[in-house]
């Protein structure tokens, strides 16, 4: 990822619904948790002799109910409320029903410590109140703000996080979780899996390369008030399905680059192959192969390093084989990248974070994994990554030097920091070549899109208006954040060479979209394209490890194409 502009910028009451999030036997997560043996084409893998420590994998149970909630026996009840539910009356008693209902049966408890702890549902708000003597040992509120439609995905999920949070803390076992507020029938089954969802990655602590492990207590939740049947079960499976797909990519993202090498990525994607191998084959090139497709700008980024490059293919056919559309994801796969002889230096550079370099391939292959799960009807999708590391070397590419794509294009290297293009390039144009209608990639491509977006938002930029619709109405249902960016084509002026077809980086300004362009140029014009620049959400740095972005998004996208 070029960061030369960061550094220039800114140096579920009856029991009629029960459901178990856990995620599948060992292998069908990430076996990153029990690496293969390193072998010759991962010579590295063991360097530092670091291992992951297999993690206890966390079951937690689901049920929907319709139950008075005073009634409810268990650790925590947990209750989600608005700024509005915390409103009250001339006698200073709740005006919302589900809390003066609390509130009656504590004697007033909840009210007084609600002032005392200047609880008014704003979003982010919690506390948690002990009970001796109730059937719940503790009662949380959390606060939802005024959760406004555009935020109602998110704010739910966030809701999911700070109850697992709360149970944490507690040590709690058994937890129930209820809404203060109606909310309208159409929107029960979206809530419930938004809850469940954040539930579920509120829980996962990746704990894999730490000494000491913790254990989760968790085992049942129990959301009230939601509804249950099949329409529930279906939504809540399709929440468990993604979820493991968004904690498959944030592990990915979160293993060092002295584990997850390009050979062991690749190891990682032919996993998924193989547990869902009714839907999904796997074929992984090696350099050779690679050669043989004329890759010259993605080999001559892996060219400096001992790990050698894999350049990884899944692809997803549908159960009965009918295909109506066919569509292929592209990730970035760096699983390092020094810079290379532009080496990255200085304040800002955050040389050391660059396992996160490979955020677009685990953003790939969670969804993947998600995919694999689900098994969409009418849809055909590739998942393709270039995978290799940016090094410095004898070997190496050098400042100057001129590459030539798969497609024939001669690209001069102004900059070897700007390799992840290069390697997009040949991934690109061997994604068009599989007869595909749509193409999305997704990389952390520059840090010039952070200084645009800041760390939450990525950009996003297509010539395609209906593409456009597509991933957007797909994220509003995830609650990922996406902007669009132009594709301003006089800004390809800058990206001219003169010896040879284009240069690989522009000026210093709107880098992010002179990095765009530069990918349009490997894009058959007959496809439709987007190309996602997520190298701010990719990383979470007050939490100090990866989000699991994009996957969910691209997920629904897929499911928006099948039939």
């Amino acid at each position: 990822m070029q960061s030369s502009a960061v550094k220039a910028l800114a140096p579920g009451l009856c029991c009629c619904y029960s459901f178990c999030f856990s995620r599948p036997p060992p292998r069908s997560l990430v076996s990153l948790r029990s690496f293969m043996a390193p072998s010759a084409a991962a010579p590295r893998a063991t360097l530092g002799l670091t291992k992951p420590v297999p993690v206890e994998i966390p079951q937690i149970a689901f049920s929907a109910k319709e139950i008075d909630i005073v009634e409810w026996k268990g650790d925590i009840l947990a209750v989600a409320v608005s700024e509005k539910d915390m409103s009250r009356d001339s006698n200073s008693k709740f005006e919302n029903s589900i809390l003066k209902s609390l509130d009656d049966k504590l004697g007033g408890l909840l009210a007084e410590a609600t002032t005392e702890e200047d609880f008014t549902g704003k979003a982010g708000q919690s506390t948690v109140l002990r009970l001796p003597g109730l059937g719940f040992r503790r009662i949380g509120l959390t606060g939802l703000g005024q959760c406004s439609s555009s935020s109602t995905t998110s704010a739910y999920r966030a809701i999911g996080e700070a109850v697992a949070a709360a149970a944490k803390a507690a040590q709690a076992s058994s937890v129930a979780i209820v809404l203060a507020s109606e909310i309208t029938e159409d929107c029960k089954l979206k809530v419930a899996s938004a809850i469940a969802s954040g539930t579920v990655l509120g829980v996962h602590e990746d704990s894999r390369f730490k000494s000491e492990q913790k254990k989760t207590h968790l085992k049942t939740v129990d959301i009230i008030g939601l509804g249950s049947g099949v329409e529930l079960d279906k939504k809540l499976k399709y929440a468990s399905n993604v979820a493991s797909g968004v904690i498959f990519g944030k592990e990915l993202v979160n293993a060092p680059a002295n584990v997850l090498t390009p050979g062991v990525l690749a190891e990682e994607a032919s996993n998924v192959a193989s547990l869902y191998s009714d839907v999904f084959t796997a074929k992984i090139l090696d350099e050779e192969q690679c050669k043989e497709l004329k890759m010259g700008s993605y080999l001559g980024v892996a060219a400096a390093s001992a790990n050698p490059p894999h350049f990884i293919h899944l692809c997803y056919k549908p159960p009965g084989g009918d295909v109506k559309t066919k569509l292929a994801i592209v990730g970035k796969g760096l699983t390092f990248d020094s810079g290379g002889y532009n080496i990255k230096t200085g304040p800002g550079c955050s040389i050391e974070l660059m396992k996160f370099d490979m955020g677009g391939s685990a953003a790939v292959f969670g969804a993947a994994k998600a995919i694999g799960q689900i098994k969409p009807l009418g849809v055909e999708v590739h998942f393709i990554v270039a995978a290799c590391e940016n090094m410095i070397s004898g070997t190496g590419m050098r400042p100057g030097d001129i590459v030539t794509a798969s497609n024939g294009k001669t690209i001069e290297v102004n900059n070897t920091d700007a390799e992840g293009r290069l390697t997009l390039a040949d991934a690109l144009v061997y994604a068009c070549n599989q007869g595909v209608e749509k193409v999305i990639d997704l990389a952390t491509l520059t840090g010039a899109c952070i200084v645009a977006l800041g760390p939450t938002i990525a950009g996003y930029f297509t010539p395609s208006d209906d593409l456009a619709k597509e991933v957007v109405a797909a994220s509003e249902v995830t609650g990922e954040k996406f902007w669009r960016l132009p594709l301003e084509e006089s800004y390809w002026e800058s990206m001219k060479s003169g010896v040879a077809d284009m240069v690989n980086t522009g000026g210093r300004q709107g880098g992010a979209i002179t990095a765009a362009l530069f990918l349009k140029q490997f894009v058959d014009e007959k496809v439709q394209w987007m190309h996602i620049d997520m190298a701010g959400p990719v990383w979470n740095e007050k939490k100090k490890n990866g989000t699991g972005f994009g996957v969910s998004t691209l997920v629904e996208w897929v499911l928006k194409n099948s039939s």
